[in-house]
């Protein structure tokens, strides 16, 4: 894996948003599974205010990796804050942009956005290939939003699944490890030392890191990047 580490979090969304630049540059059409969180909405600033202009938005077409179950104008919404701080700022045609609808009945829209990646999505032996999947990574080292209590849900047969979060029982609709790990490349961004003890584990292969759902990033491409600010490194 490719690990990029940065002083600070504004330092790793200005970096990252160079990296979407140069990943975006040389490619005819590009699909892209977004991440929702706090480190995801600086690096949406960063693109709407200085990648503006210098992508060609109209050739990228933009997914989730997962969505909470609840409408589009909701605060906890992934998709409010996407187009809060980046799609409402940049030139992208509405029909590239591929919300998971969390509003409506959970496994109906699991299997509707399925169907969707289907049909969008170039294949990778039978299994539709994102070009970029962007990851966040929590306290507990889930990721989309497969949590160690439901880990078996990385290695469902299905696309997509409903998950349900561990605390608050709200349900999510999530990408599978398969859709995962057939991406053509994934980029992890984690920030804050409270990630630090989670992205040691899983570095370094110790401690509890099977049990979390991170560690099973691992795309058959060998394309891995995570990108760190200094805190979340710091147990390295």
């Amino acid at each position: 894996m490719d690990i990029r580490i940065y002083d600070s979090k504004s330092l790793v969304a200005q970096h990252f948003s160079n990296y979407v630049e140069e990943f975006i540059a040389d490619k005819e059409e590009v699909h892209i599974a977004l991440s929702g969180g706090s480190t995801p909405q600086i690096v949406f600033e960063e693109l709407a205010s200085n990648k503006k202009d210098a992508i060609d938005w109209t050739k990228v077409h933009f997914y989730w990796g997962d969505e909470r179950c609840v409408p589009p104008t909701d605060a906890q919404s992934n998709y409010k804050m996407t187009q809060t701080y980046l799609l409402s700022q940049i030139a992208i045609p509405a029909g590239n942009v591929h919300r998971i609808k969390g509003e409506d009945i959970p496994q109906v829209e699991a299997d509707r956005y399925a169907d969707l990646l289907r049909e969008k999505l170039p294949n990778s032996a039978g299994v539709p290939s994102f070009d970029l999947v962007i990851l966040g990574m929590g306290e507990d080292g889930h990721t989309a939003s497969i949590f160690p209590h439901e880990i078996g849900l990385w290695k469902s047969d299905k696309l997509c699944e409903v998950a349900t979060h561990p605390e608050s029982g709200q349900k999510r609709i999530t990408i599978s490890g398969k859709v995962i790990n057939h991406s053509k490349e994934v980029a992890f961004l984690v920030t804050g030392a409270g990630k630090k003890e989670k992205v040691a584990e899983i570095m370094n292969q110790r401690g509890g890191f099977k049990g979390y759902p991170a560690t099973l990033v691992a795309p058959e491409s060998g394309n891995l990047v995570w990108f760190l600010d200094k805190e979340a490194a710091s147990g390295l």
